[in-house]
């Protein structure tokens, strides 16, 4: 694509680094760049701050103005910025084309793409991707020469929180590849504009975003546009276990792949049998690994490992390249991570479950790993916050699941704890909590020895935080200002 001299508006600049990012590779490119977002000059200053050409942008901020779209060759959609918007629908009438991160980055990319979505595990399964195939020096090949790789080659990672694809975009040759995380918002865009990566991976579907969403339908519809304009030599991972993935198949037009965590027959992909996981092609089933080699915990995990091990294989690495980073792959910040043991009692910040099945794969993960968990009642949950219209059976289900295993709730104010509280009968409850700090030292008066403090919220942030990154970080400040006690008698 050719920007030199394009009038560019770039709709959401946002505090996650993405819209920095575009903003600052439109620029390089010759883009006449205005930049507008209803957050103000004074929100913004973080990104503001790491505008590099900022001089030579228009910023319209704390609104939108008409003109903007209205005169705009192109308009960049920041995520956050919801497809009905009234200002998007001024854009298309004046004959903008609207692009995103994901749409300008595919369009422009010489690299093969391995594209990672679902509801859950997309951060963890596309990093795992990106390790795989970092430690696996050797020529690479797909056996398709579309998606070869051969010679001098590297392997880039973006897409993520704080990894713009942008920022990137640049540096990838074409003999390279890169693992990008897609977003249902993001997907938007591509399948408006007929676009899929070459290699798709779906980790799972699940009920999310349905404050966005008009119902499931929709939300998945546009998770569907990763593989629905492949071309038939390209290749999409499925995940086998997952009732809505399981469906899609049927739909793929290239070669598919499926992942699960027990036998499936006849059908290429990756399955787990007997604590050992095998890659089967053609009617071969090598041994790729064995669970002993996995230093991830948990049933969800082992499913990420299972996606990330798939698409690994479709690019040949080698078990040995495997093995060598699932034995050293700890898991990624905000998800699932110790962040101090401190009086005996561990805390562990999960920010990122923002759904019922994120929040009950942890209480499941921590039970499974604490001896004390199995036999009795030791987990004090941090939850609640803002709603996203998620189905009221899930809370009911994530309610059973918490009154088996937690000795005390603490819920932050909002819509979505309300949601909980329907369902969920448990003697130490604290709910309405307007501050992390409150809802830590909540915890600790009611945790003992070897009880496990666990921020796992099920509900949106964004009635009492920036995001969920920033609930997160307001987690680890109050857990780091604890102090140890003296339990001299």
């Amino acid at each position: 694509m050719d920007f030199k001299d394009k009038k560019v508006t770039v709709m959401g600049l946002g505090l996650f680094g993405g819209g920095v990012a575009t903003v600052n590779w439109l620029v390089k490119h010759g883009a006449k760049v205005t930049v507008t977002d209803l957050k103000t000059k004074r929100e913004l200053k973080s990104s503001l701050n790491k505008l590099t050409g900022l001089s030579a942008c228009k910023l319209v901020l704390g609104r939108h103005e008409e003109a903007g779209f209205k005169k705009a060759d192109i308009v960049v959609q920041n995520p956050g910025v919801p497809r009905e918007s009234r200002y998007l629908k001024i854009a298309r009438q004046a004959g903008a084309a609207i692009e995103n991160e994901a749409s300008l980055f595919l369009k422009n990319c010489p690299g093969a793409v391995i594209g990672v979505t679902g509801t859950r595990g997309k951060s963890t399964t596309a990093s795992l991707i990106y390790e795989m195939l970092t430690a696996c020096r050797l020529p690479l090949t797909t056996g398709n020469k579309r998606l070869a790789v051969g010679g001098k080659w590297l392997a880039f990672l973006a897409g993520l929180p704080q990894k713009p694809m942008l920022e990137i975009l640049d540096k990838v040759k074409a003999n390279d590849i890169v693992v990008l995380e897609l977003s249902s918002w993001q997907l938007e865009i591509l399948g408006e504009q007929k676009l899929s990566p070459r290699t798709a991976v779906i980790t799972n579907i699940f009920p999310d975003h349905l404050n966005r969403y008009a119902g499931m339908k929709d939300y998945i519809a546009a998770k569907k546009n990763i593989f629905l304009f492949q071309k038939p030599g390209d290749f999409c991972v499925l995940n086998y276990d997952n009732e809505e993935t399981k469906k899609m198949g049927k739909q793929v037009r290239g070669h598919r792949l499926w992942f699960s965590g027990g036998y499936f027959p006849e059908q290429n992909g990756v399955f787990a049998k007997g604590n050992k996981i095998y890659w089967r092609k053609d009617g071969q089933e090598p041994l790729i690994c064995r669970f002993k080699d996995i230093k991830l915990a948990g049933e969800h995990n082992l499913q990420n490992v299972l996606a990330a091990v798939c698409a690994a294989g479709i690019f040949q690495v080698k078990p040995e390249a495997v093995k060598k980073v699932l034995r050293n792959f700890s898991g990624l910040p905000f998800r699932q991570e110790l962040i101090r043991k401190i009086n005996g009692i561990s805390y562990v910040n999960d920010t990122t479950a923002t759904t019922p099945d994120g929040t009950s794969a942890a209480l499941n993960s921590i039970k499974q790993k604490s001896k004390k968990a199995k036999k009795q009642k030791t987990i004090i949950l941090i939850a609640g916050g803002d709603t996203k219209n998620i189905p009221d059976i899930k809370y009911k289900e994530l309610a059973g699941l918490i009154e088996r295993n937690c000795k005390a709730v603490i819920l932050f104010k909002g819509k979505g704890s309300r949601q909980i509280l329907k369902f969920l009968k448990i003697k130490n409850l604290v709910s309405e909590v307007g501050y992390m700090a409150e809802a830590v030292g909540l915890a600790e008066n009611f945790a003992e020895k070897g009880d496990t403090v666990l921020l796992s919220p099920a509900c949106a942030s964004f009635n009492l935080f920036v995001n969920e990154f920033d609930r997160g970080e307001q987690f680890n400040r109050a857990v780091k200002s604890l102090k140890h006690k003296n339990t001299r008698t």
